[in-house]
């Protein structure tokens, strides 16, 4: 798809798809839609790459949130550690964790139910990450241990 045009008649066979008529996207290529009322996924049409930039709202963290939560979307971003390929943002004033992937907007068009799939499979992915947050947030120990066991050292003669 390499106009606003092609990029309207995608949207539709994916309205189609999945059935979410309000996938209309306005005059810039922005459409956002609530899914499962949990998420709100937009979907923004960049013309001259012809991409589709997918993002994904997946959490607001409250402002004492804990430095394990940044390090976890951090090393998830660098690392490519559950992330498909997507990476993490923060919207700096409701400090909302964002989830981002880039389509190529040709393969996407080539394909719409392979995308649709792959939207599903993110929001999947999200969900793993919104419950990875919750329970920083709520206090899990990490990786297991005991929260008074964290940053501890052993040394074993």
């Amino acid at each position: 798809m390499h106009t606003m045009e092609e990029y309207g008649a995608f949207l539709a066979e994916v309205r189609r798809l999945t059935g979410l008529e309000m996938l209309v996207p306005d005059d810039g290529g922005l459409v956002t839609v609530r899914v499962d009322d949990k998420y709100n996924l937009s979907l923004q049409y960049i013309e001259g790459p012809a991409r589709v930039l997918c993002f994904i709202e997946i959490a607001e963290l409250p402002a004492d949130a804990p430095k394990r939560v940044y390090r976890e979307l951090l090393a998830g971003g660098l690392f490519g550690t559950e992330t498909a390929g997507g990476f993490f943002t923060l919207e700096p004033e409701s400090e909302t964790v964002i989830y981002n992937y880039f389509f190529d907007g040709v393969d996407a068009a080539r394909d719409p139910e392979a995308f649709v799939q792959t939207l599903e499979d993110m929001l999947q992915l999200c969900d793993i990450w919104t419950e990875r947050i919750e329970g920083i947030l709520s206090g899990a120990p990490e990786d297991g241990l005991h929260p008074e066991a964290q940053g501890s050292i052993q040394v074993f003669a």
